[in-house]
């Protein structure tokens, strides 16, 4: 009888990272972006056209308005190109430019560098905060770190208000925010969005880019020898050490690295960007602020850590201009791909019709004849509006001759913005075409913007 062993697994506990504040051009755009991208997040619900909020998903009444275009379940293949247009757009600047999106614009990102700042401002430095958590509990450290928490959850909480107002209007949120008298559901996702904001941003933080988020897994395969990463250059830096400023390394027998760690420092990742591009490395630019600012300090040139590419490390030719980047295949594949949704999306969002109709027959009866000989048809037409104005169409039925359409004793139909009715439509015709069905068309024209015009196709029964 065989005996197996059993293999311990153990686990290294996290190392808690406490990134260095660091200043430089690329910390300047990462700033500019988070500020941006906020701006938007935070200031789109406060907006309003015709009355509502700029950008409002009415799941209760299956309406969706973006900036003044009004979607509809139907309008489900616009998500789908939406999502196509996100995913070629990130391959494209994936293959050209690296974890651009990771760096600059991400949500784990961003609101990690604002609950960072928080923690700054709150806790201090580096050192301060390192100083701050080996030191005992007292009530100048239970002050700090009650500071920081509550700025924590402040903007969490704030969050997910704003998350949830692009569902629910803000003019009905925030009362019932002051009344405490929300809904269940409200209550429910503004919890939920702000406790997932407070866990990802504030303690989670780079475990949710290693071991949550599945890009940093298979970017590789959009990476090749002419992609933009960020790297040290071991053939200037090597081999590191110390040295006075103004020294030579060339006489010392060193590299330009002076191995001040401060790559390290600033990295919110916590890695070593001397070891080689890692899937850890969110690309955020910050190892390369602080190394420019001490080849400022010690007289070298900067670029020691930079935007490259492989081929350029290893002295091939230079890097490809922007044209020559997008001639590499798997660029021009996403390239073309890119394009050709955005293209079709442009086309099929100018051509769409602000008016949505579905007729269908009267299940009762198929034709009965009038007393004055005339054939009738009866139609059920489902109507609605998805402009925002109030509409009147005219309604048009053709295919046979002497068709009259007649709607509540009128030929006007009316209908306020984003309104949906139903109107029982009667099709007489004085002259019978004869037993069986026979083609007609519906046509519907608004009576103030001609543009507007939709064609139904039926069929018209005779006896």
């Amino acid at each position: 009888m065989s005996t197996s062993s059993v293999q311990t697994i153990h686990f290294q506990p996290r190392n808690k990272i406490y990134p260095r504040w660091v200043h430089g051009r690329f910390n300047r755009w990462r700033i500019a972006c988070v500020l941006l991208t906020q701006l938007f997040f935070y200031g789109v619900p406060w907006l309003q056209i015709n009355e509502r909020p700029a950008m409002l998903f009415d799941l209760a009444h299956s309406k969706f308005y973006v900036f003044g275009l009004v979607l509809l379940p139907q309008d489900f293949v616009y998500l789908m190109a939406l999502l196509l247009v996100s995913a070629f757009g990130l391959f494209v600047w994936t293959a050209i430019g690296g974890r651009l999106w990771c760096g600059y614009a991400c949500p784990q990102t961003v609101y990690t560098q604002l609950f960072l700042w928080l923690e700054h401002l709150s806790e201090g430095d580096r050192s301060a905060r390192i100083k701050l958590d080996r030191a005992p509990w007292g009530l100048a450290k239970l002050a700090r770190k009650g500071l920081k928490h509550s700025l924590w959850l402040a903007l969490s909480l704030w969050t997910g208000i704003t998350f949830v107002a692009y569902f629910t209007p803000l003019s009905e949120l925030l009362p019932g925010l002051a009344s405490f008298s929300l809904g269940p559901w409200d209550s429910f996702w503004i919890g939920l969005y702000a406790l997932a904001t407070y866990g990802n941003a504030g303690w989670l933080r780079e475990q949710v880019c290693q071991h949550m988020c599945p890009y940093s897994r298979f970017q590789s395969a959009m990476f090749d020898d002419n992609t933009l990463i960020i790297s040290y250059d071991a053939a200037r830096g090597e081999p590191r050490g110390p040295r006075a400023i103004g020294q030579d390394p060339k006489l010392l027998g060193l590299g330009e690295c002076v191995s001040c760690t401060l790559c390290v420092q600033v990295c919110p990742a916590g890695i070593d960007i001397r070891e080689g591009l890692q899937y850890e490395c969110i690309a955020c630019t910050a190892c390369i602020d602080a190394c420019d600012q001490v080849m400022d300090q010690v007289g070298y040139p900067r670029g020691l850590i930079r935007y490259t590419t492989a081929n350029e490390l290893a002295q091939q030719p230079q890097r490809l201009s922007g044209w020559q980047q997008l001639r590499r295949p798997h660029v021009a594949l996403f390239s073309v791909a890119l394009l050709l949704v955005l293209g079709l999306s442009a086309y099929t969002l100018s051509t769409r019709q602000p008016l949505k109709a579905n007729l269908v027959r009267e299940r009762n009866t198929l034709a009965r004849e009038l007393a004055d000989g005339s054939t009738e048809n009866l139609y059920r037409l489902q109507l609605q509006n998805t402009a925002e104005q109030n509409r009147r169409y005219q309604l048009r039925v053709t295919g046979l001759p002497g068709l009259h359409a007649e709607i509540d004793q009128a030929q006007t139909l009316e209908l306020a913005g984003t309104e949906s009715r139903e109107f029982v439509v009667r099709v007489k015709t004085a002259t019978p075409p004869g037993p069986g069905a026979h083609p007609v068309q519906f046509q519907l024209t608004a009576v103030d913007d001609p543009a507007v015009h939709i064609s139904e196709s039926a069929t018209f029964f005779g006896r």
